[in-house]
């Protein structure tokens, strides 16, 4: 007999699932049955938020919907901070849990991790299905893969009933196919048509572009268009003289768009936390622009003279087909010049600290070539992800924008780290944020992953209390006692280095060779220019 617990894990495998990330309980141990004699890794995390980070984090490198396993009620409730986050940056995640049997839901009879609504909870955020019988299993993955990758991807939840878990069932059909959303002709021509007479053209581009790197250089190269790239497009286009790798929030990047006379925005949403940072108003009006995405509802939220509901990669395969080559000037690298130059002379002056913490992220691309650096909600980060340019594609993500989750970078790389085993990865975490989830340093540990967890330590809230500060408040809450780093590494079985605020000095401590995890603390108040 071969149960539907099973059958899971077989779905899971004939979809292309390879890794998922969990924590066993009680209320799924049928679903755990076909894991061991399946080709799917299990990696077990140390809370089910951080199992649900290390999916995300997996998505956004393999480009594979990342998957967790997790228990009923406190197992889901835990992680829903997560799919949240998942949400915000449309990041492809499948959350499967257990839920009580099915004669027992909504009954509010008090038993072990009972809600009064599972599902209704979860639909407030995302697709929830249950799979109410055996034959209901086929379809709820296809519905389930399909919400995942059709329109904007997100956050999916599959609960299974503790009393159909262990049920004989059926053999699988075979996966459905997936459609891929293709441009209308008609809506291409009249997109041509627009930039076939731009002279100063500006290309927006988000997260959306994955898959289409080369192609979206490509066109600006023929279009001869400055690239404006949110935080989740970095690395698109490393080094490139049409590269503007600074956020749309600063006054110079917005002068670019507003002195643009077309402008063509590619699968991102324009949304605040990269569009409008410091929540000032003021951006340039792009009401007229082509806008390319997959999701209507996305398309709907904000006026454009023209919509295109597509796949990135297909639109732009389609546009390119259209322009023909040699049409660019050297006009748009000198906008593209001009707009860099004077978003970093804005670091200074919005902090007179921003650029030496954006020294200390470049000095840890420039340590470690092709790495990817996943980061949490601190200084160097926030510097970063106003201008800075990374050298690979999918190689710079954070929770500062979208959501802003504290705690999801050492989940998130540890993710990283499976989907590309061959990367070295850099978690760059405040004291603060590590405090929110330092448990998933064992998860490294115990799958030998080759990640440096670097602390960016100011003993507290800093970026929270600068605010509170700023907004005439007292300062309370922000003094979290930090971490006794060496200790902790310890602890961890981490090997330890710790070095002052200074470039050569991270780069230095980076470049020493390590096997598996390790640790390296920044004494933030530590400048160490001097020595």
């Amino acid at each position: 007999m071969t149960t539907v617990g099973e059958r899971l894990v077989q779905g899971l495998a004939a979809r292309g699932v390879e890794v998922v990330f969990g924590i066993p309980g009680v209320h799924t141990v049928e679903l755990y049955r076909g894991l061991a004699g399946s080709p799917i890794r299990h990696v077990t995390a140390r809370h089910e938020q951080g199992a649900a980070f290390m999916a995300d984090g997996y998505a956004r490198v393999s480009g594979k919907p990342g998957v967790a396993f997790l228990i009923t009620g406190p197992g889901l409730t835990n992680a829903l901070t997560a799919m949240a986050q998942a949400k915000a940056d449309s990041v492809p995640m499948l959350v499967i849990t257990g839920v009580n049997r099915r004669d027992s839901l909504g009954a509010g009879l008090g038993h072990l991790h009972e809600l009064p609504d599972q599902a209704g909870m979860v639909r407030a955020l995302c697709p929830s299905f249950q799979v109410t019988a055996p034959e209901r299993l086929g379809p709820v993955l296809d519905l389930a893969f399909a919400a995942l990758t059709a329109d904007r991807p997100g956050p999916v939840h599959i609960e299974v009933p503790t009393d159909v878990m262990p049920l004989p069932a059926p053999p699988l059909p075979p996966p459905a196919a997936q459609s891929l959303c293709l441009p209308d002709p008609a809506l291409i021509a009249a997109a041509l048509s627009r930039l076939g007479t731009a002279r100063r053209p500006v290309i927006l581009a988000g997260g959306g572009i994955r898959g289409a790197e080369a192609a979206v250089q490509a066109l600006a190269e023929r279009l001869d268009a400055p690239v404006v790239q949110t935080v989740n497009a970095r690395g698109v286009m490393f080094g490139h003289a049409l590269s503007v790798p600074a956020s749309p929030s600063l006054e110079a990047t917005r002068a670019l768009i507003a002195g643009a006379d077309t402008v063509l925005a590619i699968g991102t949403e324009i949304g605040p936390t990269d569009y409008d940072m410091y929540l000032r108003g003021g951006f340039p009006d792009v009401s007229g622009m082509i806008r390319i995405d997959c999701s209507a509802a996305q398309l709907a939220r904000h006026a454009a003279g023209l919509c295109i509901r597509a796949d990135a990669g297909a639109a732009i395969a389609a546009l390119l087909a259209g322009v023909p080559p040699g049409q660019a000037t050297r006009e748009g690298a000198d906008r593209a010049a001009k707009a860099r130059q004077a978003a970093r002379a804005e670091l200074a002056q919005l902090d007179p600290a921003m650029p030496a913490r954006l020294a200390m992220v470049e000095a840890m691309r420039d340590a470690c070539p092709g790495a990817i650096i996943v980061g949490d909600s601190t200084q160097p980060v926030y510097a970063a992800n106003l201008v800075y340019d990374h050298d690979r594609p999918h190689g710079w993500f954070n929770a500062a924008t979208g959501y802003g989750a504290l705690g999801f970078a050492p989940g998130a790389a540890v993710g990283a780290a499976l989907a590309a085993p061959a990367s070295p990865v850099i978690c760059l975490i405040g004291d603060g944020g590590l405090q929110f989830s330092p448990g998933e340093l064992r998860s490294a540990v115990d799958e030998s992953l080759p990640i440096t967890f670097v602390v960016w330590n100011n003993a507290g809230f800093r970026e929270i209390a600068e605010a509170m500060t700023g907004a005439g408040t007292a300062v309370i809450g922000c003094s979290p006692s930090p971490l006794r780093l060496q200790a902790f590494a310890q602890a961890c079985d981490l090997a330890f280095d710790s070095v002052p605020h200074d470039p050569a000095a991270l780069r230095a401590a980076l470049r020493q060779p390590h096997q598996g995890p390790r640790l390296i603390e920044i004494r933030a108040g530590d400048t160490g220019l001097s020595h």
